[in-house]
């Protein structure tokens, strides 16, 4: 049987002595959009840089086809890194590039490609999120929306397998975030990109995730897995909160 895309096996995030949550464990199917759901400060960022190395766990580990990542050589952890790419909140461009310079970046670091090959693989993946024409803008010229899909596109560009979001639809206006989790369903459909999605907006969570976790910040590990859409008639009084926006 082939192994899952992503799994997460009895993982615990601490700080120092400080337990963030305990015993995570879920998988993610190729192709899959996986949401990583739950109140505020109960660590699904925190789980996410997990996910990508940036975090050591306490114990557990993280496997990508059934490769264990933790438990691999440094050299090792950093090439399974480079099949990831990475939209952050913000997403954390440089306001002294231009937007092709910014999504040429990563490949001037990793696929040895002079300048001029890079910036033109830039251009193609703007292009991808709708942004061509604006390759020589820079970050301040350009609306929050614009910002995200500039993100996404730096992070696709050196085609990863899997695609990790933190809360990509965070200070964006309503139609903004919806053309956003719009383009995120493209790239799935057409590249058959893994992708996993840390947000608590509701209808990026329905619109989105084939299969989700939530996290519960007072007991410190995961309260319910499954499709959002069944989450939402939980036993779990505070999952059903949460989907419903009803009070507890």
């Amino acid at each position: 049987m082939e192994p899952a895309k992503i799994e997460v096996r009895g993982l615990t995030m601490a700080y120092g002595d400080q337990v963030v949550q305990r015993d995570v464990a879920f998988t993610v199917g190729r192709s899959q959009i996986f949401v990583i759901m739950g109140d505020s400060g109960c660590g699904k960022s925190t789980l996410m840089r997990h996910m990508i190395g940036l975090n050591p766990p306490a114990a557990g580990d993280v496997l990508y086809d059934g490769e264990a990542f933790w438990a691999a050589s440094d050299d090792r952890r950093e090439r399974l890194q480079r099949r990831f790419g990475v939209l952050y909140q913000y997403a954390a461009l440089f306001s002294s590039m231009t937007l092709a310079e910014n999504v040429s970046l990563p490949l001037l670091e990793q696929a040895d490609l002079v300048q001029a090959e890079a910036l033109e693989v830039a251009r193609l993946k703007l292009a991808l999120v709708g942004l061509a024409g604006f390759e020589d803008y820079y970050p301040a010229e350009i609306s929050g929306g614009m910002r995200k899909r500039a993100g996404l596109a730096r992070a696709m560009a050196l085609d990863p397998e899997i695609l990790y979001f933190d809360e990509p639809s965070a200070g964006l206006d309503p139609l903004s975030s919806r053309r956003l989790d719009d383009l995120i369903l493209e790239l799935r459909d057409s590249l058959g990109t893994t992708i996993v999605l840390v947000t608590h907006e509701l209808p990026s969570i329905f619109e989105l995730g084939d299969d989700a976790v939530f996290l519960d910040a007072e007991r410190r590990t995961v309260i319910a897995h499954g499709k959002p859409t069944e989450l939402k008639h939980s036993p779990e009084a505070k999952v059903r909160a949460f989907l419903g926006r009803e009070r507890l």
